[in-house]
């Protein structure tokens, strides 16, 4: 027993930070926040909270992959979406439930996700799987369903409000949101149908694990399954205490709004992106596209549908439009992911451009 609870330890240390963590800010917290004007506090408040918050994500991610592999292909990719789309809706919430309304938060959250995982993580997953093995295959069924589902739900979500005019500005009126977020989970709804029943061979390759990896102390699933929702608990409550200085920085400071879109995009795609380059590095495109593109999908057909719902019960205004050059690189973006998963095949070149355009995404953050 005390050798279980020793290994115990060994592999969830982290755990004891993240509820340590929780327990300065419900004590001290706002004394913290009292404080934000001074540059160095906000900054240790921001860093330290991002830090817990992620390495929570990432310690739940991790029981996520044992799981993944008890179940294997795409039901443990599933397993992981979830999980991150969970942190993901929370995030968003905790922001725009504190402080002034923030309308532009879930299209500047969902153009984050999309630029980091198409771009950057995609093109890091390339590069990274073609120094080492040169060229990489993958099941294109599997590719063109993802992309399939991710083009129209994409345009529909952040594209399509430039142009309609029921309502002033890239807005939707309250009927159009309605229809968007049904159209949203049906389409994901249907594709886990796919993914899961008939066609659950385009989304393996032949790698996916066969056996369950066991974990600390011989650890099981419902082991895995309780460490996975026990580190959920703290990046929720952290999350809420997060809202204080990215408010701060964007109401006070005035900075660009989309600043707390970009934060909340790296809390969530991290965990995903670090299994995403494993597996490419370890000759699992497959799996790593699964990661990526799923993340992608459960931010476009399942957040977007969450957040109008919250948007709408507790009366804020929400922009969805994406404009000026962000819409030309997200446009960008789209179509070159189409050519990129085109031939079954990778190489270097094709992540190279990626990451270049993922570069572009972050220069227009600074200079639009």
């Amino acid at each position: 027993m005390a050798a279980d609870g020793r290994a115990f330890w060994r592999s969830d240390w982290f755990f004891a930070v993240a509820v340590a963590t929780c327990a300065l800010f419900w004590w001290s917290g706002g004394a913290f926040f009292a404080s934000l004007s001074n540059p160095l506090i906000l900054a240790a408040i921001f860093g330290l909270l991002f830090v817990v918050i992620l390495g929570s994500a990432l310690s739940a991610v991790r029981h996520a992959d044992h799981l993944a592999a008890h179940f294997g292909e795409p039901f443990g990719t599933l397993i992981l979406t979830l999980a991150v789309t969970f942190i993901e809706v929370m995030s968003i919430s905790a922001i725009m439930l504190h402080g002034d309304p923030n309308p532009t938060l879930v299209r500047d959250t969902l153009l984050s996700v999309i630029m980091i995982s198409l771009n950057g993580l995609v093109g890091l997953s390339l590069l990274t799987g073609a120094l080492r093995h040169k060229e990489q295959s993958y099941n294109l069924q599997g590719a063109n369903a993802y992309l399939g589902l991710i083009l129209p739900l994409a345009v529909m979500s952040v594209v399509l409000p430039d142009y309609t005019v029921t309502s002033a500005g890239p807005t939707l009126s309250t009927q159009q949101r309605f229809v968007l977020a049904l159209f949203s989970i049906a389409l994901y709804c249907g594709f886990l149908l796919i993914q899961t029943g008939r066609h659950r061979g385009y989304f393996t390759l032949g790698e996916e694990p066969g056996h369950e990896q066991r974990g600390a102390g011989g650890s099981t699933v419902p082991f895995h399954v309780a460490m996975l929702t026990a580190y959920l608990v703290p990046v929720v409550y952290l999350a809420e205490q997060m809202a204080h200085p990215v408010d701060y920085v964007i109401e006070t400071l005035k900075q660009p709004t989309i600043l707390g879109g970009v934060a909340i995009a790296l809390l969530v795609t991290s965990p995903e992106g670090v299994s995403a380059v494993r597996a490419a590095r370890a000759n699992h495109l497959q799996r790593s596209i699964n990661i990526l593109f799923g993340s992608v999908l459960s931010s476009i057909g399942l957040t977007v549908p969450i957040m109008l719902l919250i948007v709408y019960w507790y009366g804020l205004p929400i922009t969805l439009g994406v404009e000026h050059a962000d819409l030309v690189v997200l446009l960008l973006t789209l179509g070159l992911s189409i050519v990129t998963f085109s031939s079954g095949r990778t190489n270097a070149l094709q992540g190279g451009v990626h990451v270049l355009l993922f570069v572009t995404f972050l220069l227009l953050i600074v200079q639009g």
